[in-house]
């Protein structure tokens, strides 16, 4: 069981670490919830029988998060649900390496509420199929669908007010 934890570790603890990051934008906090990630499927791997292994872990990565914030930060997760917190917790170090795009996506994403910026991250940024999606956030096929344009159009909108986009028709083929 062991070298089967090792196995995943080793094909999936680069992803788990970045969506991590991209969920909390702190180095530290992204590790520990890569190895609580994995603690946490060790202990469940008998029970584990389905084909999708991948997002059984981003499911984990993602309920781990979700705990660490309310742990941590309670108030700001209470706000979470309801506005955006701005956050600028990257670097001065990282924002200077990133392209003019990259920080203007960053800062635009961070903008956002958490339900857009997960089913963007899992979808357009990790690639996740719909039905993978679905799995990791515990909602239908359909919820993901709706959530994702209309995140892509908050996005959308953050950027244009921005001035990165002009009004386009960017979002209408986002969710496919």
């Amino acid at each position: 069981m062991i070298q089967k934890i090792n196995e995943l570790y080793n094909e999936y603890s680069n992803d788990l670490y970045k969506y991590a990051f991209f969920m909390i934008n702190e180095h530290e906090q992204a590790k520990d919830i890569v190895q609580e990630t994995f603690i946490r499927a060790y202990i469940k791997l008998d029970s584990f029988q389905g084909e999708y292994v991948k997002s059984w872990l981003f499911r984990i990565a993602r309920n781990v998060t979700i705990d660490l914030i309310r742990k941590n930060k309670p108030i700001a997760y209470f706000l979470d649900l309801t506005t955006p917190i701005k956050s600028n917790d990257k670097t001065p170090e990282q924002v200077l390496l990133m392209n003019e795009t990259e920080q203007q996506l960053y800062f635009a994403m961070n903008k956002l509420k958490r339900s857009y910026r997960d089913v963007i991250i899992l979808r357009k940024i990790k690639e996740f199929s719909i039905s993978e999606t679905s799995h990791i956030l515990g909602w239908s096929e359909n919820k993901v669908k709706v959530t994702l344009f209309r995140g892509m159009q908050a996005l959308k909108k953050e950027l244009e007010k921005e001035g990165v986009l002009r009004e386009t028709n960017w979002g209408d083929e986002s969710i496919r």
